[in-house]
């Protein structure tokens, strides 16, 4: 749904996207976007593009009124994830997409350029937000990482993730284990304080 609600979009997995006006009241207009499922869609800030993103490697920006082809751009893998922000690039506007290459791809909304490339995951990116401020983006993966990004320069600000298992246990003291299970813990994550005896 567009930020003031005006447009509503959904695509298939024949590649097909639809979006309907006043509010979701008129099917506004129907298209052929891309050769293979469509997995993710956004509409810019102001409502007059809509990004879509597809398992067939492409991201595509339209025009919202026209139904019109603005640009595309490639993944290695399929697309995943795509978010609109107003951001400090020239065109005050920026497309972030994310696929199953673990990459995200800043692109000029104007130019159609690509102005980053980011690892940021092992394995598929699932979803990305950008903050209400405009200022950060979020990505998700099936590393179970959450990444947060300075939208503006890329610069990776956080990883937020959760504990591995056995990562920090503290197995300092426990009796019972043999020098290779403890060195195997270690390796895994485990603590041990080596100046207490026992």
């Amino acid at each position: 749904m567009s930020r003031n609600g005006q447009y509503w979009a959904a695509a298939n997995w024949g590649g097909k996207v639809r979006v309907w006006a006043e509010a979701g009241r008129t099917l506004h207009r129907v298209w052929q976007a891309h050769s293979a499922n469509v997995f993710a869609l956004a509409f810019s800030p102001d409502g007059r593009t809509l990004a879509s993103g597809s398992y067939d490697g492409s991201v595509k920006l339209w025009d919202v009124e026209s139904g019109t082809l603005l640009w595309m751009g490639w993944h290695t893998g399929s697309i995943v994830g795509v978010a609109s922000a107003v951001a400090g690039s020239p065109s005050g506007e920026l497309l972030i997409s994310g696929g199953s290459d673990g990459v995200l791809r800043w692109w000029e909304v104007d130019s159609g350029h690509c102005v980053r490339v980011r690892k940021a995951h092992q394995g598929t990116v699932q979803a990305l937000k950008v903050s209400p401020d405009g200022t950060r983006l979020a990505s998700c993966g099936d590393d179970g990482v959450i990444n947060v990004w300075d939208l503006q320069s890329g610069d990776l600000l956080q990883m937020l993730r959760r504990d591995q298992p056995y990562e920090r246990l503290d197995i300092t003291g426990i009796r019972g284990l043999t020098q290779t299970q403890k060195a195997s813990l270690r390796a895994l994550g485990a603590i041990e304080d080596m100046s207490v005896g026992g």
